[in-house]
């Protein structure tokens, strides 16, 4: 009896979760549905509470390493304290909201290379072993998502990577502690001028941040250097406008000498952008005019590379 209430203390012979998702696949702003099957084990046991929470993994800099950790970035009790019986079999439905920042994990049913998602059950059991489960969930792009990752295919950009880095874009509202780089091989069109660019969605519910940071080739008297992007979409214009002309706007704006100040200006200083030109594009033009000529130009793009050291770091 002693040794079955030590198997028991180590989980041994005590209840167990299964997670059932009603479809893995979904969307950000969307739910997950499911239910969590519980099943008695040997003796009564207390359950403290039932909890789900979606899982990735995320790359982390440290001082001089980078380094990959799974992190839990939303979570949801779907039952409080419970009492299960010996063999006693509950079900507990849920719908879990899946976050508008939510990364996407697959696109046309293909997993993005470097993307996991999953759905975590933990069943907390007082005074014994924690319980858990683990399911696999698949997060599909919005249509908005969707049109822009057309248009760089369509543009010839052959996708590279996908990952997680840990912190905030400086200037971006997000919600998350994290944020998505979906990286792209330049198109031959392109590569005279970019050798990569790095696509960052932050969705919400009324649109979506695109930033994009491009790996700028180095000229005749200029080192490569990378140049920054930001613009606004809402999810209304998905039928109305050519994505590829869009998307090959924000490169050209991007690119040019006085687009990526344009663009590293408003993220840096937090301008709102308009659909590929903003507030932040004509302070800065302003400023331009003013000191006039390329010396101003070198000198106002060094400034703004200082500003830039940790784009995406830690604030």
């Amino acid at each position: 009896m002693v040794f079955k209430k030590m198997l028991s203390a180590f989980g041994v012979g005590g209840p167990s979760v299964d997670t059932v998702l009603t479809n893995p696949n979904t969307r950000p702003g969307l739910t997950l549905d499911g239910q969590v099957n519980l099943v008695g084990g040997d003796a009564e046991a207390a359950i403290e509470q039932v909890v789900i929470g979606l899982v990735t993994r995320v790359e982390v800099e440290g001082h001089d390493t980078e380094y990959a950790g799974t992190m839990e970035f939303h979570r949801m009790a779907v039952s409080g304290p419970l009492q299960l019986a010996p063999r006693q079999q509950l079900s507990i439905p849920f719908q879990l909201p899946v976050p508008w920042e939510t990364p996407i994990t697959d696109v046309y049913g293909q997993r993005l290379h470097g993307m996991t998602m999953g759905l975590r059950t933990e069943l907390a059991i007082a005074r014994a072993v924690d319980k858990s489960d683990l399911d696999q969930v698949a997060v599909h792009p919005l249509p908005v998502h969707e049109r822009i990752l057309e248009a760089f295919q369509r543009l010839g950009f052959r996708f590279k990577h996908a990952d997680l880095e840990r912190g905030h874009i400086r200037g971006v509202q997000q919600t998350l502690p994290f944020y998505q780089e979906i990286e792209f091989f330049a198109s031959p069109q392109y590569a005279s001028t970019i050798r990569e660019v790095e696509l960052t969605f932050v969705t919400s519910q009324r649109g979506v941040e695109v930033i994009l940071e491009c790996d700028k080739r180095g000229g005749f008297l200029s080192a490569g250097h990378d140049a920054f992007g930001r613009f606004q979409v809402s999810h209304a214009d998905v039928d109305r406008v050519d994505w590829a002309q869009v998307v090959d706007g924000w490169l050209r704006e991007t690119t040019s000498r006085y687009g990526s100040l344009r663009s590293q200006y408003g993220a840096s200083h937090g301008h709102g952008h308009g659909r590929g030109h903003g507030m932040g594009g004509m302070v800065a033009g302003a400023a331009l005019g003013v000191a006039g000529g390329m010396v101003a130009g070198e000198m106002i793009e060094d400034a703004f590379e200082g500003d830039f050291g940790d784009f995406g770091g830690e604030e």
